[in-house]
């Protein structure tokens, strides 16, 4: 049986409307609630939110599916989903709720789960899960809203945790936090400055509705600028559930997840730390980062894309580091997911016990120029069925040989397909993308 509500990432769509309308979303609380009672005698669960206007409902309607069963909720408030998962996983809780959706405009929302081990909940738990929900829905009982007050020193406690793990100080560092008017609006400018740095802050003035607007770690134009123009060692990027983070060198050089990885991996590698001499990546993971890591003796195994698929990997393989390119990077000995405050102080940690810029710690990663378009379809079709397509990416591959990749997949939340062409010149990978994605549109209806 396959899963209709939870994606690849949780439970997501336009808040108010199916799968997030108010009788739903008091569903899945009560599908949880019937889920922590075969799990705790006495069960609570951990409820955290971004800054989007549709979140304090969205936890009242859990809270009050919850309720049903008996089971209590406390309420983190503004919160990383990094955070939550920490929580859940140190704190009293059978579960976790984070409601977000990540880097999505305001309109949209999620719930993803937590367990208390601070992982998602697996595939089948979640199907279980559904099942439950489904009959909840059948059952057509009234949503109730449980508010519960927030209780600020929940996140205090993750705050400290994080300030934990680094080792030093930040004195003399002048950084600019870009916080996406989201998750790490406060989280991080606190974290930085108890560490000592002198922080410049964008993306920390959240209204309900400016979630990611033109900010955070899909906008780093504007943090590139403030950096460059302020004279900073370095700027920080998150989204807005603050599970990625894109950094800025001083110089205004962009560095991705895929540039995180690398300078980690040779940092921990240099001290002893790397299990194995390996590095967890997905698909996207730029061929640069591929030939760097294999330059200095380290393996990169790709998984397919979802933080969720490169934390298992990392688990099987007990991998130290892993992550991907659009900033989710995942450190095992340190967090159960990808945590971009954590991403941030590791960065900077490398830096100060090295001595070196960013731009310094990055010497000998040639990055290949890589086109991504995204389609919006009518269908999904298997890629194999689209005998025009095929043609295209085929064409592709055998121009670009040993020199690119293409990657063409379905997104595991939105209703796209994505084109990655990854190739020697700029010129070259965006006569391929466009041609497979002329190719989707013909097939499957798509804009």
């Amino acid at each position: 049986m396959g899963r209709e509500l939870f994606g690849t990432d949780g439970i997501r769509g336009v808040a108010g409307a199916y799968p997030l309308d108010p009788q739903t979303v008091h569903a899945v609380g009560s599908a949880l609630g019937d889920w922590c009672r075969h799990h705790a005698e006495h069960p609570c669960v951990l409820i955290g939110m971004d800054t989007r206007e549709s979140g304090p409902w969205i936890a009242a309607q859990v809270a009050g599916g919850l309720a049903r069963h008996g089971v209590a909720a406390r309420l983190a408030g503004v919160i990383s989903t990094p955070g939550v998962a920490h929580l859940t996983r140190t704190g009293d809780f059978v579960a976790g709720v984070m409601i977000s959706a990540s880097h999505n405009p305001f309109q949209d929302n999620g719930i993803k789960v937590f367990s208390h081990s601070g992982y998602k909940l697996p595939d089948a738990e979640e199907e279980e899960i559904e099942t439950v929900i489904f009959a909840e829905i059948a059952n057509r009982i009234e949503p109730k809203e449980v508010r519960n007050q927030v209780e600020p020193n929940l996140d205090e406690a993750y705050l400290e945790h994080l300030i934990a793990q680094f080792p030093g100080s930040l004195a003399g560092k002048k950084i600019v936090a870009d916080c996406g008017n989201g998750a790490a609006w406060q989280l991080a400018p606190a974290a930085l400055e108890r560490l000592g740095a002198t922080v410049i802050r964008t993306g920390c003035e959240p209204n309900g509705r400016n979630i990611n607007l033109d900010c955070g770690a899909l906008h780093v134009e504007a943090l590139r600028q403030r950096v460059v123009e302020h004279g900073a060692d370095c700027g920080f990027a998150f989204d807005g559930d603050a599970d990625r983070c894109i950094a800025v060198a001083a110089d205004g050089r962009i560095v991705d997840g895929d540039a995180t990885l690398l300078l980690v991996a040779r940092y921990l590698k240099a001290s002893g730390r790397l299990p194995g001499n390996l590095v967890i990546a997905t698909v996207m993971s730029n061929l640069g980062l591929q030939r760097a890591l294999e330059a200095e003796g380290i393996g990169l195994v790709r998984t397919a894309v979802g933080d969720k698929y490169v934390l298992e990997e990392m688990l099987r393989r007990d991998a130290a580091v892993g992550g991907e390119q659009s900033g989710h990077v995942i450190f095992a000995d340190r967090a159960t997911t990808g945590d971009g405050l954590l991403t941030a102080l590791r960065v900077l940690e490398v830096m100060t016990v090295t001595g070196q810029s960013l731009s310094g710690l990055l010497a000998g990663l040639e990055v290949y120029p890589q086109k991504l378009v995204n389609v919006r379809v009518k269908e999904r079709r298997p890629i194999e069925d689209l005998l025009a397509v095929g043609r295209a990416i085929r064409q592709a591959e055998a121009e670009l040989g040993d020199h690119g990749r293409v990657l063409v997949r379905f997104s595991g939340t939105e209703p796209l397909a994505r084109v990655m062409v990854e190739g020697p010149t700029d010129e070259v990978v965006s006569t391929h993308a466009t041609s497979i994605a002329a190719a989707i549109r013909c097939e499957l209806g798509g804009s």
